[in-house]
């Protein structure tokens, strides 16, 4: 396989966590724009959104402010949504200068009594997957963005 394209594998970032919290828990902090502005984004980020409809063609439009002052304005269109189970949407973000193109899933999996949340990112061609780790620390970012839901949702637990 040429590096253009490249295998799956190749073209993917994948971060996964296990929380204390159940799917129930963690679909309401994802989907709820109230919750996702508290915890969306890297360490230091805050967003706004301008809309959130999490549905199968719904858009969720919104900016992600970076600590230095920097907008990185995101738009998705989902394209499945399965309630406690999977959300998958088109993503087009960054900046002006550094825009990014990919597929987007999670998946929310009970294991325990806590869940398992894989986030996966696909790229179209290994080099642009190169070009969002380099300029924007996708994989990085979405530790910490796991990490801040974790601090929320897992003192929660119950239906926030």
């Amino acid at each position: 396989m040429n590096r253009r394209s490249g295998d799956l594998a190749d073209r993917e970032v994948v971060v996964t966590r296990r929380f204390n919290a159940g799917p129930e828990v963690l679909w309401e902090w994802w989907t709820d724009p109230a919750r996702i502005v508290r915890w969306w984004g890297p360490a230091g980020f805050r967003t706004t959104i301008h809309e959130m409809d999490v549905r199968k063609g719904g858009v969720w439009d919104h900016v992600m402010h970076g600590p230095d002052g920097t907008d990185y304005p995101s738009k998705a269109r989902f394209t499945d949504v399965a309630k406690h189970a999977r959300l998958a949407y088109t993503l087009e973000g960054g900046t002006p200068a550094e825009r990014i193109s990919c597929e987007v899933s999670w998946t929310f999996v009970t294991e325990g009594r806590g869940t398992v949340v894989t986030m996966r990112m696909r790229f179209p061609t290994v080099e642009a997957r190169d070009r969002a780790q380099k300029a924007l620390g996708v994989r990085e970012a979405g530790v910490e963005t796991l990490n801040r839901l974790a601090a929320l949702a897992d003192a929660t637990k119950e239906s926030p």
